[in-house]
């Protein structure tokens, strides 16, 4: 008897055995950052489909470099300014031992991503960069049971119509590969059909994980989606990961099926304005059986897994003073 693809028990990407996620965020700046890190360094891939990125490492995850594996990956907000979270990441991962060893030194190899929520309602008049130490207190926090919504970097995220999150889900498939996914949520565009409540990402929820809504029966003219292009405030960055044994260039195509979860949840997606990058990691504990049938099932549970994942972290965001945008649960819950 086929076995059918279920969540995991905790249906979040740390169901992919030995990964673990960290966050951190400092609620009076509306703003923080999301360390995913492992047991071993592990292979990773990447693909950008946003018109905006802001990234860090990322040419050194080509199949053709030199270096094939990391010690961890980090999503942040703060726009540029966040892109300091992974160096504090990255010292706190020397201390630790962890690094890619050149002689006698240790480099830890930590890509990151960003989005902007500078502009938010939080008090961004620091003296000092905060996402050294968001970066730092993140690993620290890393463990396989963490919290979703407003939290990490997806602590400021908004989209057109409602506040943003952290998201993250998992499925495990016959061939017994686990697949997850983990976002930050913070579109130009929207992940409900109009002013909601249904997801767009609906047909694919598993149970009730985001309300149990299911699909819309009226939909808005799909010409003119509602945006928050005029706040200049956007970016969806996410990771999906596997316990499957990936290839850098496997890893790079496992990102990059993923997108299809992007556009199956947020209308639109993948715009001028939006810096849209998925990071693709494997743990290689678990050998293909397939690899042709494996690799196209794999894409497809990570496409499904981060539609879920962005609907989720819309789904469980909680209101904070000074929010710019309102909850999904405010007016849904």
């Amino acid at each position: 008897m086929t076995v059918q693809p279920r969540p995991g028990a905790r249906n979040l990407i740390t169901d992919v055995a030995g990964f673990r996620v960290g966050n951190a965020q400092d609620d009076r700046i509306k703003t923080g950052a999301t360390v995913l890190v492992a047991d071993a360094p592990f292979t990773a891939g990447v693909h950008v489909m946003g018109g905006a990125p802001g990234t860090r490492e990322t040419d050194l995850l080509a199949a053709d470099k030199t270096v094939e594996q990391v010690n961890a990956l980090v999503l942040s907000g703060g726009s540029a300014f966040g892109l300091d979270a992974a160096s504090g990441v990255a010292d706190a991962l020397r201390a630790q031992g962890c690094g890619f060893a050149v002689g006698d030194q240790l480099v830890p190899i930590v890509p990151g991503a960003i989005l902007f929520d500078l502009i938010n309602g939080g008090d961004k008049d620091w003296p000092e960069n905060p996402y050294k130490r968001l970066g730092a207190e993140a690993l620290s926090n890393a463990s396989p049971q963490f919290d979703l919504g407003s939290v990490g970097a997806g602590a400021g995220a908004t989209t057109a119509n409602f506040k943003g999150g952290l998201g993250s889900a998992s499925v495990t498939l016959p061939s017994g590969h686990t697949v997850g996914a983990l976002v930050a949520v913070n579109a130009l565009g929207s992940a409900v059909v109009g002013e909601g409540p249904h997801f767009w990402a609906a047909p694919f929820e598993q149970g009730d994980e985001f309300g149990g809504r299911g699909v819309a029966t009226d939909y808005p003219e799909p010409h003119l989606p509602p945006t928050k292009l005029a706040a200049h405030a956007n970016t969806t960055i996410g990771i999906v990961a596997t316990d499957a044994t990936l290839s850098q260039a496997q890893c790079t195509r496992l990102a990059t099926a993923a997108h299809d979860g992007f556009a199956r949840a947020l209308f639109p997606s993948h715009t001028p304005m939006d810096g849209d990058l998925i990071f693709a990691a494997a743990s290689g504990a678990k050998p293909l059986g397939h690899p042709i049938a494996d690799t196209l099932y794999l894409g497809h549970a990570a496409a499904t897994c981060m539609a879920r994942a962005i609907a989720r972290a819309v789904f469980h965001a909680s209101p904070a003073t000074g929010d710019m945008q309102p909850c999904w649960s405010d007016k849904h819950g």
